[in-house]
């Protein structure tokens, strides 16, 4: 397996309505292009404005090809235009890419 750590930077006043799109919406359409989100957060330290989740892939090769079906369903690419009429939420955004070892078993339900 393949785990994507995804770092997202939030602009200023808008941690809210991102959470409430992951909520409502975004991980059912993940779900729907075969993405399991596995955990999900937000920085201690509200004035970081920052959500961590890990989404888990079999491979780079299907990582890429969820993720292309992903950002070219209509469904979302309608809710990405409603949700940002007052500006983009995502500020930045970074990957960071993870393999189990072999010595310790994790435990991701």
């Amino acid at each position: 397996m393949l785990y994507e750590l995804r770092i997202y930077d939030i602009h200023p006043g808008k941690m809210q309505a991102i959470k409430d799109r992951f909520k409502d919406h975004v991980i059912a359409l993940f779900e729907k292009h075969d993405m399991k989100v596995k955990l999900f957060w937000e920085d201690s330290e509200e004035a970081n404005n920052r959500l961590y989740y890990v989404v888990e892939h079999a491979d780079m090769q299907q990582r890429n090809l969820n993720y292309g079906r992903f950002r070219d369903d209509p469904e979302w690419m309608e809710l990405r235009r409603v949700t940002e009429l007052n500006g983009a939420l995502v500020l930045k955004q970074e990957s960071i890419y993870m393999k189990d070892v072999t010595f310790f078993e994790n435990k991701i339900n």
